[in-house]
């Protein structure tokens, strides 16, 4: 799945693969983000709603 992430470095949106997906919080306090990277080895984190996070297939990390 594809996901547009900011790119701090760059300055610039980019659309990147969803490599993973991670809950960050607790119970109603949740936020929800898709984990990236650029095509030099770059981490991204986007965060997201509950529904977009639900309907990725990507694997949970820890």
């Amino acid at each position: 799945m594809k996901w547009e992430f900011y790119d701090v470095k760059a300055k610039a949106k980019v659309k990147a693969d969803v490599i993973g997906k991670k809950v960050y919080g607790e119970d109603t306090r949740a936020r929800y983000a898709f984990k990236g990277e650029t095509a030099d080895g770059r981490p991204l984190t986007a965060f997201v709603g509950k529904a977009d996070f639900d309907k990725c297939t990507a694997k949970v990390l820890k």
